[in-house]
């Protein structure tokens, strides 16, 4: 049966789902492929699953018979910029309009070692599809609308299942960090896992170690921040894999109970939930930014403070010490763990929300303006001052004055 036979017209139901195609950028990089060689270019990936799934896609990956050099080639023959951001690999991206499209040409692996692979360029779009993870990710899209479904994806994705193209074990075994993209991909889109894949999860996790720490972080980071992450974390710890990123027992149900009350709550406060101040370092096995390490650590911090009845004086404060959303993250985690109920959450985020952090419009140049001579004593002055600007429940500029005034006064007397 030859390959035209193969290719099937989008269903009708769906066809709304793929008006993407036709946008004037997307037009153009296929175009300029389609006229070096006719049949050249197809749609893959994520932008073809999330389609046929309802699913707006983020972003439109092009699979390409020609070779990088012959891609690149021909889009600049078209005049569109291109810039070789993957070229080892096969990938370059096309820029149109300001938006990136990365074209990856067809690839067959020649060897793999659990963490990366050996590629070969092929003009054969089945062999392609047989080295890519999941059924779902290997369904390809003429430009003109026509499917070609070499590993039955299709039908996986009319029904939301996620499975590895053939055997799971070998496609784990060519790169392990599979294992935690079957559980990202599943709890994406799915209402059960396929037992195969859970399975081969189970029983190849202990190849994760062969990854790098920035992998996993990014896949990590991935996982936590679906909205349905708990449904990956509770497999993952069933499977034993999450226990060979962090060997501390993680608090799964108040990482679930945060998604209940945040289905947004991004990575960083999923592991404060997930494992607490049992987590010290986390942050640097999974590579995280210090921005994002920083804002863990402040979320435990800030819970600790949280109580189901704060004053006035004690939401002012932990909004000037910890601004809107550093205080939010407290009053999220300790509603996670429980030491708030629902009714205090919701009153807490309506206060955050209302409240404008209280200004502290004393600075070092008052204190030296005020006749203090530059040095270790201006910091000492302003701290007094600020301490008593928020023992008296934050008073006016014209009384900050006042205390500053004092606390020269004392210093000096």
């Amino acid at each position: 049966m030859s390959e035209a036979n193969v290719l099937a017209p989008l269903p009708d139901d769906l066809r709304d789902n793929f008006n993407w195609r036709t946008a004037p950028y997307l037009q153009q990089v296929t175009a300029a492929l389609e006229v070096a060689e006719p049949g050249s270019a197809r749609f893959v990936g994520g932008c073809v699953r999330d389609s046929l799934m309802g699913v707006a896609p983020k972003d439109v990956d092009i699979a390409t018979r020609l070779t990088p050099e012959a891609a690149t080639a021909a889009l600049k023959a078209a005049d569109l910029r291109v810039a070789p951001t993957g070229v080892e690999h096969g990938t370059v991206t096309a820029i149109v309009d300001h938006k990136g499209v990365e074209v990856t040409s067809l690839r067959a692996d020649v060897s793999t070692d659990g963490r990366r692979a050996t590629v070969a360029f092929t003009r054969d779009w089945a062999t392609d599809a047989q080295r890519r993870d999941f059924t779902v990710n290997a369904i390809y899209l003429t430009p003109d609308g026509f499917l070609y479904d070499p590993v039955s994806g299709i039908a996986d994705a009319r029904q939301r299942r996620v499975r590895f193209i053939g055997a799971p074990e070998a496609r784990i075994r060519e790169d392990f960090l599979r294992i935690l993209r079957f559980f990202r991909f599943s709890a994406r889109f799915c209402d059960a896992y396929d037992e195969n894949g859970l399975a081969a999860c189970a029983q190849l996790r202990g190849g994760m170690t062969r990854l790098s720490a920035e992998r996993i972080g990014a896949e990590m980071t991935g996982i936590l921040s679906l909205p349905r992450a708990a449904f990956a974390l509770e497999a993952m710890q069933e499977t034993g894999v999450l226990a060979e990123i962090w060997d501390t027992a993680p608090e799964i149900q108040v990482a679930s109970r945060m998604k209940l009350l945040d289905p947004g709550a991004s990575a960083p406060l999923m592991l404060a939930a997930l494992y607490g101040e049992a987590g010290e370092g986390i942050g640097r096995r999974l590579r995280l930014s210090n921005a994002e390490k920083a804002e863990r650590a402040s979320a435990l911090n800030s819970a600790s403070a949280i109580r189901s009845q704060m004053s006035d004086h004690d939401i002012g404060t932990a909004l000037y010490r910890r601004g809107k959303d550093g205080f939010y993250d407290g009053v999220l985690l300790a509603a996670a763990r429980g030491v708030i109920d629902h009714a205090a959450f919701d009153r807490l985020k309506v206060l955050i929300n209302d409240t404008e952090p209280p200004v502290f419009a004393t600075s070092g140049k008052h204190v030296v303006a005020a006749g203090v001579a530059p040095g270790p004593a201006v910091s000492e002055i302003l701290a007094t001052v600020e301490a008593q600007w928020i023992a008296e429940d934050f008073p006016d500029e014209a009384r900050q004055k006042a205390i500053l005034k004092s606390a020269i006064a004392r210093r000096a007397g």
